[in-house]
């Protein structure tokens, strides 16, 4: 795309964080934690809004290769290692984004909260900033490099560092319900959403923690799902899509 085609098409969001779970990779019906087609998909709608100049920061989940929470719970594993653990398949999901994005001719790096120079840069905000000033997705990897911490909080977090105009996050549902709408018919979804009453009712889309610091730092979140195609584009240009928190 020419930069007159660039600047013929005026995104409402100039720079953002997509917070896309772990999930969203996985292929439900084989139990592939990184289906190969689903991962080009996504890529391709990345790539839409890299197109029209939108500065791009991604944060991946891990959760279709290791869940921290869920592996103590379930697993018998230490909540610190499992955390760790979680952390890392983050790394192998941002491999997999970086890889697939980069053979769309689209300009990648990689960050890690954790240290690991064989694989992926230090995350260093001055650093991550200037990549996004010159044209370059972020891909935000290792968590916030703490235990106790999810991916939605460092979404928030990092979505705060760098000035980002929205946290958007990309899961299997177009939104927030009341209640889980898998499990009831009578679910009722949410056009707009105050922080305050995301916490208070306790809605399970993001953690309470990632809603604080969007809340005390007023950075709208955007819920919607990643299913729908043209979604990520049609977000950015401002279309009434998902749920908005704020």
């Amino acid at each position: 795309m020419t930069t007159t085609e660039k600047s013929s098409q005026n995104p409402k969001y100039k720079r953002i964080i997509l917070k896309l779970s772990g999930e969203v990779l996985r292929n439900n019906e084989d139990g592939e934690p990184i289906d190969p087609v689903i991962l080009k998909a996504i890529c391709e709608e990345v790539k839409k809004v890299y197109d029209i100049g939108v500065e791009i920061g991604l944060v991946i989940g891990g959760g279709n290769i290791f869940r921290g929470l869920s592996g103590a719970e379930m697993k018998g594993v230490d909540r610190t290692t499992g955390d760790y653990m979680g952390m890392l398949a983050t790394v192998i999901n941002g491999l997999a984004l970086m890889d697939c994005l980069e053979k769309l001719g689209v300009t990648v790096r990689l960050q890690s909260a954790i240290p690991m120079d064989k694989l992926a840069e230090p995350f260093i905000l001055r650093r991550a900033t200037r990549h996004l000033e010159r044209g370059r997705v972020v891909i935000l990897a290792g968590g916030t490099g703490n235990p106790y911490f999810s991916t939605d909080t460092a979404a928030a977090l990092r979505a705060n560092e760098i000035g980002a105009d929205m946290l958007m996050k990309a899961t299997k549902v177009d939104g927030i319900y009341n209640k889980d709408p898998k499990k009831h018919d009578d679910a009722v979804k949410y056009d707009h959403v105050p922080y305050v009453e995301a916490l208070r009712e306790r809605l399970e889309v993001m953690d309470s923690t990632a809603f604080s610091l969007c809340m005390e730092n007023q950075l709208p979140i955007l819920v919607f799902s990643m299913r729908e195609p043209g979604s990520i584009y049609r977000a950015v240009m401002g279309e009434e899509i998902g749920t908005l928190v704020d």
